[in-house]
């Protein structure tokens, strides 16, 4: 089981740890959310718990706990900029459906 991330989303990542002065990482998760019924939620890391799963990329860390990784297992995240709109993006192959608005996703 893996997720990985583009070089964009790791030097974004890298960028607001710096500027936030503190932390490990980012953690990836899911959430009952949304018309599909979940959604993504990241958040800072300053350490992990024991049952989280650490993947480590170039020193970048992505930090998932048992429960959402059945969830993103291949998932690629990636930082996206388009004019004004800037995100997080996810290619999932455990996706079987999205909303129309892209908020939430079904597997």
């Amino acid at each position: 089981m893996a997720i990985t991330m583009t070089e964009s989303a790791r030097a974004h990542i890298q960028s607001q740890l710096a500027k936030r002065g503190r932390g490990i990482g980012i953690r990836v998760g899911v959430k009952t959310a949304g018309c599909s019924g979940l959604a993504y939620v990241l958040e800072f890391v300053d350490s992990a718990q024991s049952e989280d799963v650490v993947f480590d990329q170039d020193g970048t860390m992505l930090v998932v706990d048992p429960k959402s990784l059945v969830y993103l297992d291949g998932t690629q995240m990636d930082f996206v900029k388009e004019g004004l709109n800037e995100g997080f993006t996810f290619s999932n192959p455990n996706v079987k459906n999205a909303c129309g608005c892209g908020e939430s996703f079904h597997v």
